[in-house]
């Protein structure tokens, strides 16, 4: 259990990290920001014809008398958009990710340099890293779905439904968001998918302390743009510790700039896209 605590510590010191670096900050926020908007333009267009995207869906109620048509027809425009913020939670960290991939990269790999004194490269080029982010974003996506549609479907039950049930979604969903943002610093380092989650698997509670909490974060709205920055340098920090290079390395490991080489916030500003 000792592990809970160590994954929420380096969630805590991943938002002390950014918050120490104002420039990786404030770039770090941008693809939060976007995927945000994308993501509420969507949730706002779902509340206002939701209800007539049900009604086209089923026209075997149109000759339904009052109130049954209503009833329906209203627990499935509910059950939609249940389902539409259960998917926005569980995909916005991978969206997230695959828009900001150059900031997030620039920011892991400061993280690295500040605690290690350098950054594992992966030699790929920009659009081959890019192809491997979403097509593994998408493989976890789709579990995490699998899981998202079984919860729901136990959350029907009685007592079991409204008190178990919940803590494990939000374990769950915690899982996955660990494995996406450590996937940052991971596939740098050459770690295939299926081995970054081998590596999890093998360490849940340390995944679950870092990842249960932000996923509960995560439905405050406008919350996790605020919190990527910081969860994109903790799960740098934890996937060190997954490697087992937390002790190597002649770097400092306050995150100050002496630490990072002597750069100032606008040496840490993306890279440009290799070629």
């Amino acid at each position: 259990m000792r592990d809970l605590g160590v994954g929420f510590g380096y969630l805590m010191k991943g938002q002390r990290w950014v918050a120490q670096h104002g420039k990786q900050y404030g770039w770090g926020l941008l693809p939060g920001l976007i995927t945000l908007v994308l993501y509420a333009a969507a949730l706002v267009s779902l509340a206002l014809w939701g209800g007539d995207l049900v009604g086209w869906a089923t026209p075997f109620a149109d000759d339904w008398s009052s109130p049954w048509q209503g009833v329906f027809r209203g627990f499935l425009t509910a059950l939609l958009f249940a389902l539409a913020l259960l998917l926005s939670v569980l995909t916005f960290t991978a969206v997230t990710l695959l828009i900001g991939e150059p900031f997030y990269e620039s920011l892991s790999e400061q993280v690295d340099i500040s605690e290690g004194g350098h950054a594992p490269e992966s030699g790929l080029p920009l659009w081959r890293d890019l192809w491997i982010s979403a097509r593994d974003s998408l493989r976890i996506v789709v579990r995490a779905l699998i899981w998202g549609v079984l919860l729901f479907a136990l959350g029907f039950i009685p007592v079991v439904g409204q008190t178990v049930v919940p803590v494990i979604g939000f374990c769950v969903t915690g899982f996955f968001l660990v494995e996406e943002l450590t996937a940052v610093a991971l596939q740098r380092r050459g770690v295939e998918l299926r081995e970054r989650l081998a590596l999890l698997r093998a360490r849940k509670t340390l995944a679950w302390g870092f990842g249960a909490p932000l996923a509960v974060a995560f439905l405050v709205p406008f919350v996790a743009v605020f919190l990527m920055p910081g969860a994109v340098a903790g799960a740098t920090l934890m996937a060190r510790d997954l490697m087992g290079e937390n002790d190597e390395g002649t770097g400092g490991g306050d995150g100050s700039p002496a630490a990072v080489g002597g750069q100032d916030d606008d040496a840490a500003a993306p890279r440009m896209p290799r070629t």
